[in-house]
């Protein structure tokens, strides 16, 4: 994800707990207990907390110093899907902001990085 704004640390952290509870939410009322077990499993012993871990603990914000930085990370994350086999083109992949940068419609809003 690329973001910029003031306390990011907080923001990021609401961010992941409030997707992280509608993953959840969705997963459960669609009976996928094969993707819940997964969940349950990898959670790490010291969160007594919660019952799943669907995000890595922390994040490890890098500053992008130059537009062609911005670009090559963009271009990294658009292409995760693709390297891992689940699409063929980086638009294809319904949760990607490549479909908003050649003119599709998204999942979600994005301010489009113009360089």
């Amino acid at each position: 994800m690329v973001v910029e704004g003031k306390e990011l640390s907080s923001q990021l952290r609401r961010f992941k707990s409030f997707t992280a509870r509608k993953i959840i939410d969705s997963l459960k009322e669609r009976n996928r207990t094969i993707l819940l077990r997964k969940l349950s499993k990898n959670k790490y012993d010291h969160h007594k907390d919660s019952e799943y871990q669907v995000w890595q603990e922390g994040f490890h914000p890098k500053q992008m110093n130059t537009i062609e930085m911005m670009i090559q990370k963009i271009e990294y994350i658009h292409f995760n899907p693709v390297n891992a086999g689940f699409v063929d083109k980086p638009e294809d992949w319904r949760c990607s902001s490549a479909r908003n940068y050649i003119g599709l419609e998204g999942l979600i809003s994005v301010k489009l990085f113009e360089g």
